[in-house]
């Protein structure tokens, strides 16, 4: 059992613990993963490493309360325990010769670029940071990414904070401006990371993408996390857990990603409306 050292929400929808996990806490480096079971019964749910306190023993995660598993764990008070918490899982994020560098994050996707533009910062590279969230109430991290940044940019899609706009649009300007950098991470939703990837093949600049399809074992044996990467003419399979996360944008087949990622949408939708639905009953049988 592993114990909920803190809590705290950031916005509606979106909650970060800090999860006492001493041995995570130890091995953990930005880029890689934990898969963890709320109860017993519980599925397994895969979620980033949002940094990690060697000290303390403890993991941040943050998650998006979209499905039952994320509604499960978000009833779970600080002090509670959940059941499981297995990591780090997966590739860290390279860093090795990379100066300058533009981290692009989106939504909660912001969570899992923040510990990468971190690194990247406490090991001296010049860091460009673009996030950008669908509106005002939806900003998360802001502060955190003031502090690990050279240069912050936020955008809002209906532009009730900061600069109206998408994230390829500064990403656009400063390639145009003449900024060069060694490399582009992004890490959002998948068709945010398509059209990053778009936008920056037009000036040849390497991109890293932080792939999060359907994963169950964590360790390429199930086969939910493929991917079909073009390489060199040949479609290649590989697998999220285990030979990333991250991938070179450029070879991801984006439009089969985001097809599988649809597949369980209304499954999903369901099953978080029914575990909503028995809190509701728990709740109110308590008053």
């Amino acid at each position: 059992m592993y114990k909920i050292a803190t809590k705290k929400m950031l916005n509606s929808t979106v909650c970060q613990m800090e999860i006492e996990a001493p041995l995570v806490a130890n091995k953990a480096k930005p880029g890689q993963f934990i898969i963890l079971r709320v109860d017993s019964e519980g599925e397994r749910i895969p979620l980033t490493i949002a940094g990690c306190d060697k000290v303390r023993g403890t993991v941040k995660i943050i998650f998006q309360i979209v499905g039952a598993t994320t509604e499960k764990l978000n009833h779970k008070k600080q002090g509670e325990f959940i059941q499981d918490f297995v990591g780090p899982l997966g590739k860290a994020t390279e860093t090795e010769g990379i100066k300058k560098v533009c981290i692009v994050g989106g939504g909660v996707g912001c969570a899992i670029a923040m510990p990468v533009a971190e690194e990247f910062h406490r090991l001296g590279a010049e860091v460009t940071s673009i996030i950008g969230f669908r509106n005002k109430d939806l900003v998360i991290l802001e502060d955190e990414f003031k502090a690990c940044s050279d240069k912050l940019v936020v955008m809002s899609d209906d532009g009730s904070y900061a600069r109206q706009g998408n994230v390829t649009v500064p990403l656009k300007e400063m390639l145009e401006a003449g900024e060069k950098f060694d490399m582009v991470i992004t890490i959002g939703p998948l068709i945010m990371m398509k059209f990053v990837v778009l936008t920056a093949k037009e000036f040849g600049v390497p991109v890293t993408v932080s792939m999060n399809p359907i994963m169950i074992d964590g360790t390429g044996m199930c086969g939910g996390c493929r991917l079909t990467l073009n390489q060199d003419g040949k479609k290649v399979t590989k697998f999220a857990c285990v030979d990333g996360p991250d991938f070179n944008g450029y070879e991801v087949d984006f439009d089969e990603a985001m097809s599988r990622g649809r597949m369980y949408f209304g499954f999903e939708r369901h099953a978080h409306e029914e575990t909503c639905n028995l809190f509701k009953k728990a709740e109110g049988g308590n008053n």
